[in-house]
């Protein structure tokens, strides 16, 4: 594993770097990069590197526009999305490409959770994501599915995964609860566009088995 730290950010690069291999970028939470590629590993994935991001401010820089919170003494979501993407495209992926000894083939993104709708709000805002991995997405957050609705991906990408636990359009919080429709609609939209997608369920609830979650998400990316 080799790590790196840029603006703040904490870097975790696992896989062979002697070779010419896809590159997974996965924001996460805390910094359960170690945890997702040893479910990789077991999941037998395809060879491939990853580069785990931690130490993120995750309401702000995942959150594509601003937005109230969902709960009472919870904090709102800042917007920070588009800003967060230009230091992840303008200074880690290329920082973490020129610790690789080989240009990788294509570069995919991953996230679980909020991380998950930056995902898929990403391939809006840029080209240099070619598949994408969004794992129990927040695709719930409030005027995404009508800005993907509105707007044209920057290039359309090679594939899309999508996921939820089963239980989770069953929370009590009435925007939580629009989910799964919500992801079923874009599901439906990215089908209609001739994109290899799936969308998967997975049993429990949002924090059911996370780091496996998305492993599966990647594993399913590799291979298409």
């Amino acid at each position: 594993m080799t790590s790196l730290v840029i603006k703040g950010k904490k870097i975790s690069v696992f896989g062979s770097e002697n070779t010419s291999l896809p590159l997974v970028i996965l924001n996460t939470y805390g910094d359960e990069g170690q945890e997702v590629w040893n479910e990789c590993q077991k999941l037998n994935c395809q060879p491939f590197c990853l580069a785990a991001i931690s130490n993120l401010d995750w309401n702000n820089e995942l959150s594509p526009w601003k937005s109230p919170a969902l709960y009472k003494n919870h904090g709102g979501f800042s917007g920070g999305a588009d800003s967060y993407l230009s230091l992840l495209t303008e200074k880690i992926i290329p920082n973490v490409c020129d610790s690789m000894t080989s240009k990788p083939p294509y570069i995919a993104l991953a996230g679980y959770s909020l991380a998950g709708l930056f995902a898929i709000h990403a391939a809006y805002k840029t080209d240099i994501f070619s598949r994408i991995a969004s794992a129990s997405g927040s695709l719930w957050f409030p005027g995404f599915e009508e800005y993907v609705k509105s707007h044209n991906f920057i290039k359309k990408p090679d594939s899309i995964y999508l996921s939820l636990g089963d239980t989770e359009a069953k929370a009590k919080n009435t925007v939580l609860a629009t989910v799964k429709d919500k992801t079923k609609s874009l599901f439906e939209l990215y089908k209609s566009l001739e994109i290899p997608i799936i969308f998967e369920l997975n049993k429990g609830n949002h924090f059911t088995e996370a780091a496996l979650r998305t492993a599966k998400g990647i594993k399913w990316t590799l291979e298409r």
